[in-house]
């Protein structure tokens, strides 16, 4: 018997590195001797909902929520008192590498890596999976033969069935985000940009994917202006949802129009059918660059102090009592002035191959921009092309279950 020991903590941490390294791992493996674990660690990102999440996915067979992370980091036990074979693995895929060194070492198992940016410890720790030849040179030469490159987990998108589609309906997809900061600006900028839209092309077909750690009552009141006060301050559009407990839930906005609300997680098969997709900054732009979806990346900065999640001391002087909103403002608006790109497609290339649009923007600036690509799909298709050069290969899951399956003793010894 074989345990393998999965560390992560945040909800993109959760979907689009756990989720695609379980699957692997079972596909690999296939072995009923070998049981999963996923332990949360708490996170500044976390929506509360990530361990039922990690719940509903049939490969892991115990998960662990993150309040009860370092009780078990400094004592060795967990909330239910999970009993660990002699033999086994802990993997890291988010969180803090330095737990991966700490947990490793108490319960006696062997250690992996996935350095997306950085590989750290590596006099102590085992094997390390990372995304790039440059992440691996950073690595002293001595310890190098412990480093794999693997590629990027977030390029490991499901080849899915397409769903039915009109070919003379555009469709566009809005991803406003699942954190509050995000979606008390996002939703309701793309409920009025949607207007803006149909305008234009009434016949298009709006879906919003929601993300799997957010429920929908939750998601609909960022679309209340009696809730998110955004909506009466800057003019945009609130919505109502419909069908909440149907199999076809929407957001409707005051002038009719129907934003539908897809529950299937992950939701590619939707997604690579869109012609266009409207996304918040993060890993969405990843998971949009693997599909090869063409996008336009917004981050709208008129309540320039609700960002509070940076790493580090900036994070924490924007969350500090009192003055925290004033450090806010000070600090994204810094952030901003930096020039940098914030899609990961644009990041990969090295250049902006999709636009990304900062600032007060406005729903009218926006639609505008999205009717000149329906207007012109050769734009369109130039986008795709582009993203299909450097969203790279994937297979990472794939390189990672395999990793762990020369760690594992041989059969004749578990």
């Amino acid at each position: 018997m074989f345990d393998v020991l999965i560390l992560s903590n945040g909800p993109g941490e959760v979907s689009t590195w756990v989720r695609p390294v379980v699957k692997a791992l079972r596909q690999s493996l296939r072995s009923e001797r070998l049981r999963i674990s996923v332990i949360l660690s708490p996170c500044t990102h976390a929506m509360g909902t990530e361990t039922e999440v990690v719940k509903n996915y049939p490969e892991v067979n115990r998960v662990q929520s993150p309040e009860h992370f370092f009780n078990f980091l400094f004592s060795g036990k967990t909330a239910d008192n999970w009993d660990w074979y002699p033999q086994g693995l802990v993997v890291f895929l988010g969180g803090d590498q330095f737990f991966t060194l700490v947990i490793a070492k108490r319960l006696g198992y062997q250690s992996l890596i996935y350095g997306e940016w950085e590989a750290r410890w590596y006099r102590w720790l085992d094997r390390f999976a990372v995304t790039s030849p440059a992440v691996r040179s950073k690595i002293p030469i001595a310890y190098r033969h412990k480093v794999e490159v693997v590629g990027d987990l977030m390029l490991d998108v499901e080849r899915c069935d397409q769903i039915t589609r009109d070919d003379n309906t555009p469709v566009i997809a809005f991803l406003p985000g699942s954190k509050p900061w995000k979606l008390s600006q996002g939703l309701p900028l793309s409920l009025a940009t949607a207007e803006v839209i149909a305008r234009s092309y009434p016949r298009t077909r709006f879906i919003i994917p929601v993300a799997p750690t957010l429920d929908l009552s939750a998601l609909a009141g960022f679309a209340d202006p009696r809730i998110n006060p955004i909506i009466d301050r800057t003019g945009w559009r609130g919505g109502v949802l419909v069908g909440q407990e149907t199999d076809a839930p929407y957001l409707e906005t005051p002038s009719g129009i129907k934003i539908e609300l897809i529950k299937e997680f992950p939701a590619h098969r939707w997604l690579a059918n869109c012609d266009l997709a409207l996304t918040t900054v993060g890993a969405n732009t990843a998971e949009l660059g693997g599909l090869g979806v063409p996008m336009i990346v917004l981050l709208p900065t008129q309540q320039l102090d609700a960002m509070r999640t940076w790493d580090g001391i900036p994070g924490l002087l924007a969350n500090l009592p009192g003055i925290g909103s004033t450090m806010a403002k000070i600090i994204n608006r810094t952030m901003l002035k930096q020039k940098r790109l914030y899609a990961w497609p644009n990041i990969w290339a090295g250049q902006e191959i999709v636009p990304e649009l900062l600032g007060e923007l406005e729903p009218e600036e926006v639609g505008r921009l999205v009717i000149s690509f329906l207007d012109d799909r050769h734009k369109l298709s130039q986008i795709r092309e582009s993203l299909r050069k450097v969203r790279g290969e994937s297979g990472a899951a794939a390189k990672i279950a395999t990793i762990v399956r020369d760690m594992m003793p041989v059969r004749g010894n578990l």
